[in-house]
């Protein structure tokens, strides 16, 4: 790449200076920017257009009229501007005047050819589709009586030299900008060039020359940068293989700007809209798909369309708030029988979602059906707005056989160099020999010291479900005293008594009293000592806190029949001919059971699963127990994975430093005279 289409971006940057003198906040530029640099690439692609055709035709020896040459241009049918191609005039010819600038800027724009002035915004009504909007954005510029300056600042910057790999790398350089200072931004990490270039390098590892089209995918293709970054890529190593790409993205500004860039490359097709409820290649499935979908963005705005998707590509749900794992599904579903992909997500789609959730059953889905075929930690503060771990999932629909059923964690957490001048967050880069080290590592698909490889199941768990029974201080519960096949002991309660609250036999037949009794029903607690239910005047019940049982009392005689819980509740019996209105009061002992869970190992063997959670029971519970169900998660923690602890130092050096502290001390003594 031609290094010096970087230099640019402070020249665009300029531009600014003009809107802060109009006293235009700064989170605004993207908004008063995004048109004006869009409409010097069309007109450099033009013009590199017109240029290239004006020497083949000079090299060939034809000659051709103003009016074929024109002809021509309409023929490639990547665009056409009037001013451009009939007069030759650039939007620097027009800024040379400043007395006729209004009337032919204004002519300038509606030179274009339809589509261009769609996505431009050149005359939209209100009410319209407007991508960019450079007419109303002019319109605000001219009020403020800087819209001359403005044009004329962005009609210097000549970006003809430059093919369209740099431009658009100039173009992600300047949304990475707009990405810091914009407040509309939440969720969206712009793909840096370096971690482009190790997807690009682990896709051409996996992919070889060929006459056959190589079709790449991008469900959430911004302004075009990665989806474009890895084609550049691809036809560098393969120059002669033919290539095709496809993507789609429903914010306005940056669909416009990828859907200008792909009039100037082959078989380039960019649609708008949002990929989870309006995939607009349905039909199609893709060699290569990439993503870098938002992270942590809510998709309860148009759940209802998810839920009710009838595509198939769910396979179930993750949580309302964050949407990365939809995209996921939709990306696996667009891959074809031999695909892959590399996708970007942060961490949270390794681990958030507990077994039985839908995050887990997405990752065990795509597990269960060996899809992924590596996950790599890239470092921190790799992306210019945020500082925190991502990721790259490498998923193969058509894996070695040595590679089936297994999957590699590659941590190149540390794979990186630090840059020299910070742009945002981003203070690192994945270097071309970490580059080349991490896509050696991930074709080699052994261990070594930041790698590892493990079966699939390595990262299934059991969470197992169970009722566990109480017992009291002598290791007894009221179960043990049950009759067979019941579940309580149940009571006539005479009276029932907690501090100051009384209910006796006299109240339960008022009926008005039902809202009173509930209410002070709810507030009655078995544990509380001063609980008593009596079923005589000298017998009655209540739990003992200390020993964790139940007390049958009779006169002066103590039996204690086992931890459990006494439950009081009450209903009420219209009156009918025969019988008033009555409410009723039971109580009933019964064990005091709770639910639990735990987290088992897992084996991929039925028998051997069982074995495990049938042991692990044995070994850590104590307590009577009933298996409930049994729910299998996923789980990935690169910290467990690759966690090394500290290395502890000898003690004869700890020693050793504390008899050089002691001489140091002595001396410092003897300096003092003490």
């Amino acid at each position: 790449m031609n290094q010096d289409i970087l230099k640019y971006e402070s020249i665009v940057w300029k531009t600014a200076d003009l809107l802060i003198s109009a006293g235009i906040k700064q989170s605004d530029f993207p908004k008063y920017m995004m048109p004006f640099f869009a409409l010097i690439m069309v007109e450099s692609r033009f013009s590199r257009m017109g240029d290239e055709l004006k020497e083949e035709l000079k090299n060939s020896g034809d000659e051709l009229s103003i009016e074929d040459f024109i002809d021509e241009i309409k023929d490639q049918e990547k665009g056409y501007n009037t001013y451009l191609f009939e007069h030759n005039k650039t939007l620097n010819d027009i800024c040379k005047n400043d007395k006729t600038f209004e009337i032919d800027f204004d002519n300038y724009l509606k030179g274009f050819d339809g589509e261009t002035q769609d996505l431009l915004g050149i005359d939209k009504n209100t009410g319209e589709d407007k991508y960019l909007d450079i007419s109303g954005i002019a319109g605000l510029l001219n009020n403020k009586k800087i819209l001359f300056s403005f044009v004329k600042a962005w009609s210097e910057i000549d970006l003809k030299p430059f093919n369209n790999s740099e431009i658009t790398t100039l173009e992600e350089h300047i949304k990475r900008k707009w990405a810091d200072i914009s407040a509309e931004t939440a969720g969206e990490q712009y793909t840096p060039d370096d971690v482009i270039s190790l997807i690009s390098d682990i896709i051409l590892s996996k992919t070889s020359n060929s006459e056959d089209f190589l079709s790449l995918y991008d469900p959430t293709c911004g302004g075009g940068n990665m989806l474009y970054g890895v084609e550049d890529r691809v036809n560098k190593t393969y120059p002669t293989r033919p290539t095709a790409t496809y993507g789609q993205d429903w914010n306005d500004a940056l669909y416009a700007l990828a859907k200008i860039e792909s009039r100037f490359r082959k078989n380039a097709y960019i649609e708008y809209g949002n990929t989870l409820v309006d995939q607009r290649f349905q039909d199609k499935e893709f060699d290569v798909v990439v993503a870098n979908p938002p992270y942590g963005v809510d998709w309860k705005g148009f759940k209802s369309d998810i839920v009710q998707d009838k595509t198939g590509r769910f396979h179930d749900l993750p949580a309302v708030s964050d949407g990365q794992l939809l995209f996921m599904q939709h990306l696996i579903s667009k891959m074809g029988l031999e695909g892959m992909g590399v996708v970007v997500h942060n961490g949270s789609t390794l681990f958030s979602g507990d077994a039985g959730s839908g995050e887990s059953n997405i990752r065990k889905w795509m597990f269960d059906t060996d899809i992924v075929e590596a996950i790599i930690q890239l470092p921190t503060d790799e992306f210019f707005n945020t500082g925190i771990f991502t990721y790259l999932w490498v998923l193969n629909k058509d894996k070695k056989d040595e590679h089936k059923n297994k999957v590699m964690m590659i941590n190149a957490s540390l794979k990186c160099t630090p840059m020299k001048k910070n742009k945002g967050k981003k203070r690192k880069e994945v270097d071309e020999l970490s580059r080349i080290d991490i896509v050696k590592t991930l074709a080699e698909f052994k261990d070594n010291d930041y790698a590892k490889v493990f079966d699939k199941e390595f990262f299934y768990f059991n969470k197992q479900a169970l009722m566990l029974t109480n017992l009291d201080h002598n290791n007894k519960s009221i179960e043990s005293i049950l009759e067979p096949k019941k579940k309580s002991i149940k009571l006539t309660p005479l009276k029932i008594v907690q501090d100051e609250i009384t209910i006796d036999k006299f109240e339960l037949s008022d009926i008005s009293h039902l809202d009173n009794i509930k209410d002070t029903i709810k507030e009655l607690d078995y544990k509380e000592k001063d609980l008593k239910v009596y079923v005589s005047e000298s017998e009655y019940y209540f739990y003992d806190e200390d020993k964790e049982t139940i007390i049958k009392q009779d006169d002066e005689v103590q039996e204690e029949l086992g931890c459990g819980k006494i439950l009081i509740k009450s209903s009420a019996k219209k009156a009918t001919k025969t019988k008033e209105a009555v409410i009723t009061i039971t109580v009933e002992l019964t064990p005091d059971s709770q639910k639990d869970y735990e987290i088992v190992e897992y084996d991929k063997d039925e028998e051997q699963n069982q074995k495990n959670i049938d042991d692990f029971m044995s070994k850590y519970i104590t307590k009577p127990f009933v298996l409930l169900d049994n729910v299998v998660g996923v789980e990935i923690n690169f910290n467990k994975i690759f966690y090394k602890p500290e290395q502890l130092r000898p003690l004869k050096s700890i020693l050793s430093d504390i008899k050089d502290i002691g001489e140091e001390l002595q001396t410092l003594e003897s300096g003092l005279g003490l």
